[in-house]
């Protein structure tokens, strides 16, 4: 405690995650972990069983201080809850409750379109041993469920403030779903594709592997589309010609 963080929060507006009645510090604090790995930082705490501070969160914060550091302490759900306009708790089994209940990929989704609005959203996150009561459900707005192995779909709660966390993240992240390494060499031309394979194709015409003529022209068509998929770089086509030269000078040493 007192201890410079490691990390810093994003700049964008954010949910609160409140943890209610949060069993053991060494699970705070890995919440304080996830939710910095995800840029969220706002935390409150609803009667946490050991109290607070406690010194084991912070050791499994693993440098997440800042949101430990400016925690908020809360006697009772509403209270914890009381400035928000928008609240999704987070639940594994219908408490006979009537809500609404989304995915986490769901409630990412809205909760941007609510913040976007300039409205105040929080999640709240159950007891390790029992999750939420209805007595908690209630202050919701919505319902979160985690798709997971009905046999087996039991999480740890900073698992699930991970999960929440990270479906948060993603809604709003430009990351492309694909990319070339950055230290990768530029993607081949279409020009230096064309060189490669009108090399390869003299090659194999000279081993006598193009030698049926009927076949001929479908093996080349085939042969052409395969390196066009490959998605070579520069770098890998002239690692090709090498090859290819390579394999030619042995073959006419023999």
């Amino acid at each position: 405690m007192g201890r410079a963080s490691k990390g810093r929060p994003t700049a964008e507006a954010a949910p609160v995650i409140v943890m209610v009645r949060p069993q053991l510090g060494e699970n705070i604090g890995m919440a304080a972990r996830a939710m910095l790995n995800c840029g969220l930082s706002a935390l409150r705490l609803v009667s946490p069983r050991d109290g607070w501070p406690n010194e084991r969160a912070w050791r499994a914060a693993s440098g997440a201080d800042i949101v430990l550091d400016k925690a908020g302490v809360f006697e009772a759900v509403g209270e914890a809850v009381a400035d928000l306009e928008h609240v999704v708790a987070t639940t594994a089994r219908n408490r006979e409750l009537v809500q609404r209940i989304v995915t986490a990929r769901q409630a990412a989704i809205d909760m941007r379109d609510w913040i976007a609005r300039g409205r105040k959203v929080g999640i709240l996150f159950g007891p390790e041993r029992t999750g939420l009561e209805n007595e908690d459900m209630v202050h919701a707005d919505t319902a979160l469920t985690i798709p997971l192995n009905p046999q087996f779909s039991s999480l740890n709660v900073a698992q699930a403030v991970l999960l929440v966390a990270y479906e948060w993240m993603t809604a709003g992240d430009p990351t492309p779903a694909e990319r070339m390494a950055d230290h990768a060499a530029r993607p081949a031309t279409k020009e230096e594709l064309e060189n490669l394979f009108a090399h390869l194709e003299r090659a194999l015409d000279e081993s006598g592997f193009l030698r049926h003529k009927a076949m001929r022209p479908s093996m080349v068509l085939n042969l052409r589309a395969l390196l066009q998929r490959a998605a070579m770089t520069e770098q890998e086509a002239r690692t090709f010609h090498g090859v290819i030269k390579f394999l030619s000078k042995h073959q006419h040493e023999e």
